[in-house]
Parts: structure tokens; sequence; C-alpha cells
């Protein structure tokens, strides 16, 4: 029997775990992606940049290091070979390499045809089903006898329509 003022443990409920699970959480700030720290230097490939600000390459192994220590000595003892993978070291790609094209103009064309193509389809069937029919009084007979009946009343006279037409010789000045 528990005292006054003190509880009872019992078994976790559900409650419980939840609280801890919780509480583990908040430290460890469960994050679905990785952050990077943007105050530390970072290693760009940029025609723009030439120089990154760390070497693409940190972690050294024994070769690496060999060939850093044979780096000192004068280069043309150096191969050809030797010579790319100190510059390997430092960069990921050569210029040619970052100029290099990239397929993606491929997709970017693509989906922007499909979309037009989408949307043509939209508008093909919003004319069929969805638009009335076209009103009567864009039909070419009606808009003759349209005009006739407003040069027959005398439409704006002055500057407009009936300013234009011979009353007298039933035609246009």
């Amino acid at each position: 029997m528990p005292t006054r003022g003190t509880r009872a443990e019992g078994p976790p409920t559900q409650h419980k775990a939840a609280e801890l699970n919780m509480a583990g959480a908040v430290g460890k700030r469960n994050e679905v992606s990785d952050t990077v720290d943007m105050s530390k230097p970072l290693y760009t490939d940029s025609v723009d940049v030439p120089l990154p600000d760390i070497p693409y390459k940190e972690v050294l192994t024994d070769a690496d290091k060999s060939l850093k220590q044979k780096e000192k000595g004068p280069w043309n003892q150096l191969s050809k070979e030797e010579k790319l993978a100190l510059y390997r070291l430092k960069f990921l790609k050569t210029y040619p390499e970052m100029n290099q094209t990239t397929p993606e103009w491929k997709t970017v064309i693509g989906a922007a045809f499909f979309f037009l193509g989408f949307t043509g389809l939209i508008i093909w069937w919003q004319k069929v089903y969805v638009f009335p029919e076209r009103p009567r009084t864009f039909e070419g007979d009606w808009q003759e006898k349209q005009l006739k009946r407003m040069l027959d009343m005398r439409i704006n006279p002055i500057e407009g329509l009936s300013s234009k037409w011979d009353y007298e010789k039933g035609q246009w000045k």
C-alpha cells in the first residue's frame, strides 16, 4: 500500500511509453533528411568558382599519402597517371566534364509537351461536352441582317457606321 504523498509504480501504460519515446525523440531530433552545416567549408564543382573551399578527398588512403609525398618533389618525375590522381584528390571534375551537357533538357521538353497535350485534351473535352452550341448571332446571314438593320436605323450617322454608307447609291463610300 503506498503511503500518502507517494505514487505507486505500476506497469508502464501506453501513455507513459509515449512520453518516454517523445523524450528520446526531442533529444535526437529524428529528422527525415541529413542536414548540412553551412558554417563549415564545402566542396563544390563550379566553373564560376574554380577553387573549392576544401579538397574533394579529405580522408587519404596510404597510396594517396605516398602520392602527396611524391608531389613535393620535382613534377617532371611524376607520370601522367600520377598527376591525374593528384588532380582527382583535389577536384572531382575537370572543366570539360563540368561544361558537358546533361540529357536533362530532354526530360524538360518531354514534360512540357506532355502537359501541352494534356491541356489540349482538356480543351477538346470542354468544347465537346461542356460549352454550349455557338450562338446563331455568329452566323454570317445573321450578321448581314444586323448590319442592314443598323444602316436602316442610321445608327451613328456622323462618325460611325452610317457615315460610311452611301444611302443614295446603296453601297459603301
